[in-house]
């Protein structure tokens, strides 16, 4: 036992010790090491200050819930070490990938950049209704009362009412301070002032913000300051394993360290370069006859490049049509994955720029079962700030029927991303879709559900309705010119980079901004010129 929690372990104490330690593996591990200890100790006076819990005699019955210790190394963007923390170990509303990326682009479009500050033991804020006890931390026992319990006042790290408290109790705090909800994300809110405004992106406990006035952003971080103990972080460079470089001519996101460090972890930083990540001629299937492969390392890789996806739309389709494999991988399959690898050797440092929508799907391009796979993409202005790549759930009886299923697909991600806008004040009438086959335009626009489609799914049909109301404006595109094809088969390597630079997929490091925006607008207005 470690002794008094209020007897704090400082840091001028183990000078002769590094800084900060590596992670601890287990509760014994970290009590034998001062910087982990004073971790600890530094959790448990927030529990102090925030009234968590009281140490009291455990009532009749009381099944107290046991606690346990969780360690983990916060690191910077260079991958050093910057904190240690230790945690006393569940719904909350978090916000979508492609909200965080909508709010990316629209900052840069009005010139102002992105601020972020992280809420210290942010789940400890919430009040919780029902009551609660808990075991005394291990290595923390009272010497004097060791048969007692606490009981909570407040949410703790593992319950699952924690995040959801948290989250109420932060909503509440904005709502009276005047900000609005947004109308979809509920994670967004915004504040007026005058001329000016202020947006406020939640993620649990790391809060993004900007707005148009450095007076009234500099007003929110001490009022937020004020109200919980918060680490104001400045700028925002990094964010859930994003890099994010925000300049004069616009933002760049990327995960290139991300990138490196899964290249070093499955043994590919010296593997041969690749130029795209799947091959032409790659067909997979089950492979039954097929030697098996290491499932867990198999699954490793796939979860790893899953990840890597949120800012690489460019190995969106490989990725996937790899993750269908899981249950039983060949030798094929890690050949697949490993060829995506290499394709990340040659373009470690690779990131996205920042609307009209795209769909495309490829008929029956899944040998298995017949099943076609969607592709969509849809961007605002030039940024793109979502995509997908999904095999479709049902068996398609023709191109027109798959084509007209992705394009439904992408119409319900249009509708909301136009409801989220407007909650930033851009407001849209119809909408661009753009898709390459003129007979699933013809079927859209057609209210009467003649042989060719009544067997299509009802639910798809809601394009059609929306179309109608105005919403949408179904545009036909050349498949030349159609971006979302990246998404739905493999490429040549002309056809892919020329496809991957449209997206707004350009290298990081070493170009100029100003050059970028450039070589995308020229582009996007070759291909307006093309579909006018």
């Amino acid at each position: 036992m470690i002794g008094d929690i209020h007897q704090r372990v400082t840091r001028s104490s183990v000078a002769s010790l590094a800084f900060f330690s590596h992670s601890a593996y287990d509760v014994s591990h970290a009590l034998s090491d001062p910087n982990w200890v004073n971790a600890m100790h530094e959790e448990l006076e927030n529990f102090k200050r925030n009234h968590v819990w009281d140490l009291v005699e455990p009532p009749p019955n009381c099944r107290p819930i046991g606690t346990k210790w969780v360690f983990k190394n916060k690191q910077g963007e260079d991958g050093m070490v910057v904190r240690n923390k230790a945690r006393l170990e569940t719904f909350a509303p978090v916000a979508r990938l492609e909200a965080i990326r909508i709010l990316l682009a629209f900052a840069a479009s009005k010139g102002f950049k992105l601020q972020q500050m992280d809420v210290k033991s942010a789940l400890l804020n919430g009040f919780i209704e029902e009551e609660v006890y808990v075991r005394q931390p291990p290595g923390f026992e009272s010497a004097r009362f060791p048969d007692r319990v606490y009981k909570l006042r407040k949410a703790l790290y593992g319950l699952k009412q924690a995040p959801r408290a948290w989250y109420v109790r932060l909503k509440s705090f904005l709502l009276k301070s005047g900000f609005v909800m947004g109308s979809v994300d509920k994670t967004l809110f915004f504040l007026s002032r005058g001329g000016d405004t202020l947006i406020v992106q939640i993620y649990v406990d790391d809060i993004i913000f900007g707005g148009s006035s450095h007076a009234l952003v500099s007003s929110f971080a001490e009022q937020m300051s004020r109200e919980f103990e918060m680490s104001i972080m400045g700028e925002l460079q990094f964010f859930l394993g994003l890099q994010i470089k925000q300049g004069l001519e616009g933002t760049f996101v990327h995960q290139a360290k991300y990138t490196r460090d899964i290249l070093k972890k499955f043994n590919m930083g010296d593997s041969k370069p690749m130029t795209t990540p799947m091959s032409t001629n790659t067909a997979l299937d089950a492979d039954e006859d097929g030697k098996a492969v290491d499932q867990k390392e198999f699954r490793g890789m796939i979860g790893s490049l899953l990840y890597l996806t949120a800012t690489g739309p460019d190995i969106q389709f490989a990725v996937y049509l790899c993750a269908r494999y899981q249950a039983s991988p060949r030798t094929s399959h890690r050949q697949a994955v490993k060829r995506i690898f290499r394709y990340l050797k040659f373009t470690p440092e690779l990131g996205l720029w920042y609307s009209s929508g795209f769909s495309d799907a490829d008929h029956a391009g899944c040998r298995i079962d017949r099943k076609s796979t969607s592709g969509t993409c849809q961007l605002l202005g030039t940024s793109l700030v979502f995509w997908s790549s999904y095999k479709q759930a049902s068996v398609s009886l023709s191109t027109t029927e798959t084509e007209y299923i992705a394009a439904a697909s992408c119409c319900s991600q249009l509708l909301w991303m136009k409801a989220t806008l407007s909650d930033f004040g851009l407001k849209h009438g119809r909408i661009p879709l753009l898709v390459d086959s003129t007979s699933a335009i013809s079927v859209a626009k057609n209210p009467v559900l003649h042989s060719r489609t009544k067997h299509i799914n009802m639910r798809f049909h809601f394009l059609r309705d929306h179309y109608e109301k105005g919403d949408i404006d179904l545009i036909h595109v050349v498949s030349a010119n159609q971006l979302a094809d990246i998404f739905t088969k493999p490429l040549e390597f002309d056809a892919f980079t020329r496809l991957r630079g449209e997206l707004g997929v350009l290298q990081v490091e070493g170009v100029d901004n100003a050059l970028i925006k450039e070589e995308i607008e020229s582009q996007w207005t070759g291909l307006i010129a093309l579909l006018v």
